[in-house]
C-alpha cells in the first residue's frame, strides 16, 4: 500500500469517528471534541497531500496552519457559549439548547 494511501485512510477513519460523535452524542463537550477530531483529520490529509501529492509544495501546510488557527478560535467561542448556556440552563445537553427562549 502506498504511503499517501495510509494517510488518507487514517484521515478518513478519524473524520468518520468525529462525524459519528458530532451527530450522535448529546453532550456539547463531546460534540466540540468531535468537531476538533474532524478538523485534525482534514489537517492530516492536507499535510499528506502537501508532502506526497502530485506536485509537492508547502501550500497544504499553510492551509493546515490556517485550519489550526480557526480550530483554536472555534474552541474558545464554543467553550464560552457552552459555559454561558450551562449557567443559564443548568445542562450541557445539546437537545436542551434548541431554543433561545429562557
Amino acid at each position: 500500500m502506498n504511503l499517501i494511501t495510509s494517510y488518507i485512510l487514517l484521515g478518513a477513519i478519524l473524520f468518520c469517528i468525529g462525524l459519528y460523535g458530532a451527530l450522535t452524542k448529546r453532550s456539547a463537550v463531546i460534540v466540540l471534541l468531535s468537531i476538533e477530531l474532524m478538523l485534525n483529520a482534514v489537517n492530516l490529509n492536507l499535510i499528506a497531500f502537501s508532502k506526497y501529492g502530485v506536485q509537492p509544495s508547502i501550500t497544504g501546510q499553510i492551509f493546515s496552519l490556517f485550519n489550526i488557527t480557526i480550530a483554536a478560535a472555534e474552541v474558545a467561542v464554543g467553550i464560552a457559549l457552552l459555559i454561558a448556556l450551562y449557567r443559564l440552563r443548568g445542562s450541557s445537553d445539546v437537545t436542551d439548547m434548541d431554543s433561545t427562549k429562557r
